[in-house]
């Protein structure tokens, strides 16, 4: 067997397991979905990725999931409005960039609860930019906007 042979392959195998896999699948939807509305009864679809959600016949709120570039990779998350179109909760899904996951901190998300369509949700104006992750803290923010503005009060 040739030198290079014996010498590359074990490295490019070392290599290739060493490499850290960053996708990181932290809620499923249905997760997801029992947190932001443990009591619900009925999820009715609206269209592909948003639900109108009842409890007992009642109007709880809607569930959209969404997917928006961080820098490189797509971050999937989940908004959670209530029946009056306010942000109720925003859940990271999954996050694949090898940096910037300080999105994802409870703290930075809990900043969009009680939002709506009223509020300029916007980073610097309404929500706080992150150092090192102000790409991915710009596009969630852009696409929790449109969420609220297509899904919230209003958008019935």
């Amino acid at each position: 067997m040739a030198d290079w042979v014996r010498l590359t392959v074990p490295a490019a195998v070392v290599a290739s397991l060493a490499s850290p896999a960053y996708a990181v699948e932290y809620l499923t939807i249905a997760q997801s979905r029992k947190l932001s509305f443990p009591s619900a009864t009925e999820f009715v679809p609206i269209d592909v990725q948003a639900w109108k959600v009842a409890s007992d016949g009642k109007e709880a709120g809607r569930y959209v999931v969404d997917r928006v570039i961080g820098k490189h990779l797509y971050i999937d998350y989940a908004v959670t409005l209530d029946a009056g179109g306010r942000v109720q909760r925003v859940d990271i899904l999954q996050y694949r960039e090898a940096y910037g996951g300080e999105v994802r901190d409870r703290g930075w998300l809990n900043q969009f609860v009680g939002k709506s369509s009223a509020n300029p949700l916007q980073v610097g104006v309404d929500i706080r930019n992150i150092s090192g992750a102000t790409l991915s803290s710009h596009h969630l923010t852009e696409g929790i906007k449109r969420i609220v503005s297509r899904y919230g009060k209003g958008a019935r």
